[in-house]
């Protein structure tokens, strides 16, 4: 039975937990499996990442609630009293309630010598609980208290208790999901169980990989219980992750290539009082491959915009007169919003941009115009944080985040194109599929770095064919540039502009 680290394991696709819940019996039926065997092997894998991880543990204490993920905890429980490890279990439900398959994986615990606890009532007892497991001295903690099948919102005794787990000094590993995380949307409800590693069983939750799920997860592993495969065979989805082993790749230029022949990005922005935007897009750009790049800038940030990098080429300020502008006219993919701004300026060119067909990447204030004008194109590139999205929807950041498969795939209903939630897990989505993106890391919470994404995306739109394919690409090496940046010298104080080393070296990679 394989236990891998999820992101070593890429290609997989995603599911909504209910998938799984529905399917999980017929798959292991047409294979011969009980589900109580699949429970058996849950507990054994989560009890082979224990022994890997804690090869010295002495103490542990398994914490289950009543359904089917405690039976999983009462397994690891029995594994670990036979391996002479001392096992505390703490039931957060009257014994009655336990039933099915979860009742026999108790039974099984008969005549060892586990230590039970009984909170039959945790609206009456969460006082005891807290004192309980802050009495618990061992180094390790078994979260196997609620399952996928939860929803929310905890009851404020269920928040006291997971307090308390999150409280004490013992590590934590979850079992198939961090109990108080949402596993279809990532959503936390305010509160989840802050795990180490998280052992999750069949195939990957979707909710796992994105919006506040970083906060909880830790290490991911997955457990495909030996009927994974068929799983995923048998079962479709329109979810797939991101990682390094299934992304497109740039093709070798040929000897004979030249300027013409890769293209010219044209970038429209800086606003008076905001060049660094559009410059940095711009020299993400150049940094991806572009062989030209123009910007159309205001007249007060021209000289901030091109100092020390006679690289990049002006176009004209003038709305009336950027369609005549050769770098508009030869153009293959335009950037249009970083430090755009709303004045009657902006919305003249943003008008102008609109007017033509050419390929957009539309960023930053580009997108508050377009929310207040929406129209629906096939062939541009939006890209929203939560509060973009929240605009574009006319809805709250509380409702994006709430869900946000929903909310990318409802921009792309409403507009058209492909669009790219930003943030922990950033989507990808083209109405069709939707990409979970596994690189990245908090340091990119910095001004500017929206920017960079914009340049590189533009950048390699002119260099492969499949837009979805470049969008992809773009998102997962501005996230890796930025992990290397971090490992090199740490989250705090990355910089947007100390990606490009990176970016330049990642393009060259495949090429």
């Amino acid at each position: 039975m394989k236990v891998v680290k999820l992101l070593q394991s890429l290609p997989q696709p995603a599911y909504d937990p209910k998938q799984v819940q529905q399917n999980e019996a017929k798959i292991a039926e047409d294979l011969g499996i009980s589900l109580y065997a699949l429970m058996e092997r849950a507990g054994e894998s989560v009890f082979t990442q224990i022994q890997l991880n804690y090869p010295e543990l002495s103490s542990l204490l398994v914490i289950s609630g009543k359904g089917n993920n405690g039976g999983d905890g009462f397994i690891v429980a029995r594994l670990a009293v036979q391996a002479g490890v001392k096992v505390t279990v703490l039931v957060v439900a009257e014994k009655t309630e336990i039933k099915g398959d979860a009742l026999t994986a108790l039974h099984s615990l008969t005549n060892t010598s586990v230590i039970f606890h009984y909170a039959d009532n945790v609206e009456s007892t969460s006082e005891f609980i807290d004192k309980f497991i802050s009495k618990f001295q061992g180094e390790l903690i078994v979260d196997s208290l609620f399952g996928t099948g939860f929803k929310g919102p905890l009851s404020p005794q269920f928040m006291n208790l997971i307090e308390s787990i999150n409280n004490h000094d013992a590590a934590v590993i979850a079992v198939d999901i961090p109990s108080g995380l949402n596993a279809n949307t990532g959503n936390d409800g305010g509160l989840a169980v802050i795990a180490q590693q998280t052992i999750t069983f069949i195939a990957c939750k979707k909710g796992l990989l994105t919006a506040q799920a970083a906060n909880y997860v830790g290490e991911l592993y997955l457990a495909d219980l030996d009927i994974g495969e068929n799983f995923i065979q048998k079962i479709p989805s329109s979810i797939f992750i991101q990682g390094q082993n299934n992304l497109p790749t740039l093709a070798k230029r040929k000897a004979s290539s030249h300027k013409g022949s890769i293209g010219l990005v044209l970038n429209i922005g800086g606003n008076k009082g905001m060049p660094g935007a559009i410059r940095l897009s711009a020299e993400a750009a150049l940094r991806s491959g572009a062989s030209l790049v123009a910007v159309a800038c205001h007249q007060q940030s021209q000289a901030l915009v091109f100092a020390d990098r006679p690289e990049i080429m002006l176009a004209s300020v003038v709305a009336d007169n950027l369609k005549d502008d050769s770098a508009f006219q030869k153009a293959k993919v335009i950037v249009i919003g970083p430090g755009l701004g709303r004045d009657a300026w902006a919305q003249q060119l943003f008008a102008t941009t609109l007017s033509s067909q050419k390929s957009c990447v539309v960023d930053a204030d580009a997108l508050s115009l377009l929310s207040e004008q929406p129209i629906k194109r096939s062939n541009w590139i939006l890209t929203p944080h939560p509060g973009e999205a929240a605009s574009l929807l006319g809805c709250s950041i509380t409702d994006i985040e709430s869900d946000r498969f929903s909310a990318v795939n409802a921009i792309v209903d409403k507009y058209g194109g492909i669009c790219i939630l930003k943030g922990a897990g950033t989507l990808v989505s083209d109405g069709k599929t939707t990409w979970i993106n596994t690189s990245g890391n908090a340091g990119m919470a910095s001004g500017g770095m929206g920017d960079v994404l914009s340049g590189i995306i533009a950048a390699l739109l002119i260099q492969l064919p499949e837009p979805l394919a470049a969008v992809r690409y773009a998102v997962y090496i501005h996230g890796l540039a930025a992990d290397i940046v971090a490992k090199k010298q740490g989250q705090r104080g990355i910089l947007a502009s100390d990606l490009f080393p990176e970016i330049q070296r990642l393009v060259n990679i495949d090429s």
